[in-house]
């Protein structure tokens, strides 16, 4: 059974290793903030940290995440809103807020790598499909969080929301009840 640790706690997911892990954290662990977007990789809706690098979750497998070290939007900040979370508040670049963890994960593994990315860095890092026009406002986000101390992110998300697993430190998905809204 695939092992690894996702917001700072050990878990065992009771599941096929080549379940992707954006399956297994939201219905074994119960963190829904990692959202479903288009299951290909295409919308970045999914992403989280996998070692601390921005990764699409519906592309990793549990096989491929055996060991490693899984941040999720719940985890991504121990004390409220981190410095980009803070600063797409201030600037309002929410819109729906569908695609907001992908981008949040992003942006935060970016300021981690590169507290003063340039702009092509920015633009890289942000490939999502974002469907409300928020984009300039999201530029504007990473240079208000840069000035803020976007050097500061890596000791922000240093602690995570636990996962929910039982006693033992493990996870498994169970299916809903025929008929049961989800």
């Amino acid at each position: 059974m695939p092992r690894m640790t996702v917001n700072g706690r050990p878990l065992e997911f009771l599941m096929d290793g080549r379940t992707p892990l954006l399956w297994a954290l939201r219905d074994a662990a119960n963190l829904t903030g990692t959202k479903y977007g288009c299951g290909v990789g295409d919308c970045w809706a999914c992403t989280v940290h996998v070692d601390g690098q921005a990764l699409r979750s519906c592309l990793v497998t549990l096989d491929e995440a055996e060991g490693r070290a899984i941040t999720t939007i719940e985890g991504v900040s121990r004390d409220g809103p981190n410095a980009v979370q803070r600063a797409l508040i201030e600037v309002q670049a929410i819109q729906c807020g569908f695609c907001t963890p992908g981008i949040v994960m992003a942006l935060t593994a970016l300021l981690r790598a590169s507290p003063s990315p340039t702009r092509a860095q920015i633009e890289a890092a942000l490939p999502h499909l974002c469907r409300c026009g928020v984009q300039p406002r999201l530029y504007a986000a990473v240079e208000l969080a840069v000035r803020a101390g976007g050097g500061a992110i890596a000791a922000e998300t240093a602690a995570a929301a636990p996962a929910d697993p039982d006693a033992n430190g493990t996870a498994a998905a169970e299916a809903a009840p025929e008929g049961a809204d989800q």
